[in-house]
């Protein structure tokens, strides 16, 4: 549901005279990558608005689930479900009432910036389930530049013969902080809460999964998609929220 923004569209950061274009959110695809399991990403859950899949997201124990703030800023809990355990968003598993969201109080919607959000769900029965919880990075902990990683999501494949209704995988490589800024100068740039992922020449490799879903090294859950401008565009990797920028806020809204 989160489409290019476009790219003519100019914003006014606040207190500043310069100006950039609107930063573009990812628009959901995983383009070239291949259909997995829930058993080889248990930790993956789809955050479903008013019933229909909208987002990723990622289990970090039975009670909490993070995921974008992009996602769930301003949406009633209500209106929120999670479908776990299952490898399609729209069956398997079992679906849990969200009863309350915690998005970052320093997100900006403009910038992106702090694009995280804890969700806390009603108690649910796990028996028969597939499902695990992410493991957290250090508060800080870094990733080295060209790091494989993992993303993992049901977004739009752009693809007849590749059905997004299966969860799907790609790999890619860790970008250097820097070269990601340049290549998002004109949108402002990324911050230190943001990590970027791609091939410099683009492709299938470089293409994200829905919003909110996990960026993974190993078992190690380092990012969440956040945004970036098209999908497998060569020179603009995926911009993800950075977790280890925000480790002690999580513990203390989910004591985790």
């Amino acid at each position: 549901m989160y489409r290019l923004i476009v790219l003519s569209c100019l914003l006014a950061l606040a207190q500043s005279s310069a100006r950039f274009m609107q930063k573009p959110m990812l628009d959901g695809r995983i383009v070239g990558g291949e259909a997995i399991t829930i058993d080889e990403n248990p930790i993956q859950i789809s955050l479903q608005r008013s019933g229909s899949h909208s987002c990723g997201g990622s289990l970090i124990s039975e009670r909490y689930v993070l995921t974008a703030a992009h996602c769930a800023v301003g949406v009633k809990a209500s209106s929120l479900t999670i479908r776990i355990g299952s490898s399609f968003y729209a069956s398997g598993g079992r679906k849990v009432q969200v009863t309350k969201t915690n998005c970052h109080p320093q997100y900006n919607a403009a910038t992106i910036d702090y694009d995280f959000c804890v969700l806390e769900l009603e108690d649910w029965d796990p028996t028969g389930l597939t499902y695990g919880f992410a493991k957290l990075p250090e508060a800080g902990q870094d990733v080295a530049d060209g790091t494989l990683l993992r993303v993992t999501g049901w977004g739009n494949t752009q693809n007849s013969y590749e059905s997004r209704s299966q969860l799907r995988s790609t790999i890619v490589p860790k970008t250097n902080q820097d070269e990601c800024s340049r290549a998002y100068k004109s949108y402002g740039g990324v911050t230190p809460r943001m990590i970027c992922a791609g091939l410099k020449e683009g492709g299938k490799d470089a293409c994200q999964g829905d919003s909110g879903g996990p960026l993974m090294e190993d078992d190690i859950l380092v990012g969440i998609v956040s945004w970036g401008y098209g999908c497998a565009v060569a020179n603009y990797p995926g911009v993800h929220s950075r977790v280890a920028s925000v480790r002690d806020w999580i513990k203390s809204v989910s004591g985790i």
